[in-house]
């Protein structure tokens, strides 16, 4: 099956079994913003944890904060958020629609990509076993012809985009013969720069408002109130503040569900460290962020890093964690070497004091930062599309199951009385009252058991326990694991020492330290 239809298929099922809808739906939707539904937040509050968890109770020298969303105005000016936070913008005059030029410049890059993997994939269907791939690869002249191409292509791209130079992009997209994806003309206008961020007034009255903007980013709530967490919490450096919230970005082209959206959180931790120790820090923090994908079990070959060619202003080091989705490695995780840009411009423009005193050195000095970032809603989605399977049973028969981690599964436990009667219901319902306390359970009494089976198995249920007459005598259930659809009979006093301890997230972290 094409990866294309895989996809549409993992965004069918979102909404099919209450994980993601399109929000205000009944209006007719808002375009590139989505509301998590009652399977979804429990999916994504259990990433939430994992990674809190991970960043401050695995470190005694991280700590957590929530700043508002809202924030005084100059401190976008103070980020460069208000006069660089652009995107490079091309219009086609026949469609009238809008794109980014950057993207359309990434997509060709990835259908030479498309095309050497289409080379690849035929080979290896005609030589079988004997098929080489490093060395087809390296000597097949159709897949050299288009891996020179995007290599060239991907030289201008990243040259125009040290501006960027809006004309170089343009001119890009022209000599590639890029066409409008909707009216398939080249009909483009000149490429121009556009601001992301949202703004809005505050103040009762018009007059006296005051513009503000939503915040595109978490990490400034944590820059500008580093000072307060490291004297209130006696912090000496290096640490960190981690923090979870939403950011918004008036995204042109928001695509792909919910991987580029205008509404999304953000999961960040910026690490404060003496100057000139700042790249001896990059790479550990990016082993230890790696590390924490991996161990969710997708698999490391579904994992990459891409070290920035363009880098940001305040930045002398950058990588992006890449996750192997649908349509392609995209980026999931960003980690970065900030220097002191950020607390240099905050303390220029504010004009206090914010250096950190070293008693150790006796001196007072701008710390470097070194920031992880994680898109909560990219996370959710790559976890949903590596667990989302159709398998083919040995009946003939398919079923849809998500493999999902199951300290991540928004239900641990469905509790399904084989009948509606007899007391099984009773009995199911005591089980869930004993367990509830330790871990998310379902009740389902509705359909057969099979089809009861089938619909825990789409939500990603780890575990399943049918209750029937032989329980009411032995106090013994049939236990069903939802990977191998294997049965076994268990003692309800054992369920929780059997499941609780595979469910939990510190099953996660254990394998962290």
């Amino acid at each position: 099956m094409a990866q294309e239809d895989v996809f549409k298929k993992i965004v069918s099922h979102c909404k099919e079994y209450g994980f993601v809808f399109p929000s205000s739906e009944i209006y007719d939707g808002l375009a590139a913003v989505y509301d998590y539904g009652q399977n979804g937040v429990e999916l994504k509050n259990n990433i939430k944890e994992y990674w809190w968890k991970s960043m401050v109770l695995l470190h005694e020298n991280i700590v957590g904060i929530d700043s508002a969303i809202f924030m005084h105005p100059t401190i976008w000016k103070a980020s460069g958020h208000v006069d660089a936070f652009n995107d490079p913008l091309i219009d086609n005059r026949d469609s009238k629609k809008r794109y980014r030029a950057d993207v359309l410049i990434e997509d060709q890059m990835a259908k030479y990509d498309e095309k050497i993997d289409k080379e690849v994939e035929k080979a290896r269907k005609r030589f079988g076993d004997a098929f080489d791939e490093q060395k087809f690869r390296e000597t097949n002249p159709r897949v050299l012809e288009n891996a020179a191409k995007r290599e060239a292509l991907h030289q201008r791209f990243t040259e125009a985009m040290q501006g960027p130079d809006l004309e170089a992009l343009k001119q890009i997209i022209l000599d590639e013969g890029i066409v409008d994806p909707i009216s398939g003309t080249k009909n483009w206008t000149d490429v121009r720069q556009f601001n992301l961020m949202f703004s809005t007034e505050m103040g009762s009255v018009s007059d006296a408002a005051s513009k503000i903007y939503l915040r595109p980013e978490t990490a400034q709530g944590i820059f500008v109130n580093y000072l307060n967490v490291q004297k209130t919490g006696r912090m000496k450096i290096p640490f960190g503040i981690a923090q979870i919230g939403k950011a918004f970005r008036n995204e042109i082209v928001a695509r792909q569900f919910i991987f580029r959206m205008r509404e999304f959180e953000q999961m960040e931790m910026q690490f404060f460290v003496k100057p000139g120790t700042e790249l001896d820090w990059f790479p550990k923090w990016k082993e230890m962020r790696m590390a924490w994908h991996q161990a969710l079990g997708f698999g490391a070959e579904n994992y990459r890093f891409h070290d920035h060619d363009k880098l940001a202003h305040y930045a002398n080091a950058a990588t992006d964690i890449e996750f192997k989705m649908p349509f392609g490695f995209k980026e999931v995780e960003g980690i970065h070497s900030r220097t002191n840009f950020d607390l240099s411009q905050h303390e220029k423009y504010s004009g206090r004091s914010i250096k950190y005193f070293d008693p150790q050195t006796n001196e007072s000095y701008t710390p470097f930062v070194i920031e992880t970032s994680i898109g909560v809603d990219r996370m959710f989605l790559s976890v949903m599309c590596h667990s989302y399977e159709e398998e083919k049973l040995e009946n003939g028969e398919t079923r849809v199951v998500l493999k999902l981690p199951a300290a991540l599964a928004p239900v641990k436990l469905a509790v399904l009385p084989l009948v509606r009667k007899g007391g099984l219901p009773e009995k199911a319902r005591e089980i869930i009252d004993n367990l509830r306390f330790h871990f998310n359970c379902q009740y389902d009494e509705k359909d057969t058991i099979g089809k009861r089976y089938r619909r825990q198995d789409a939500i990603g249920t780890p575990y399943c326990v049918t209750v029937d007459y032989d329980t009411l005598n032995d106090n013994m259930v049939t236990l069903r694991f939802r990977d191998t659809m294997e049965q076994e009979r268990v003692s309800i006093d054992q369920l929780n020492a059997i499941i609780e301890d595979k469910v939990s997230i510190a099953s996660l972290l254990k394998k962290l330290q």
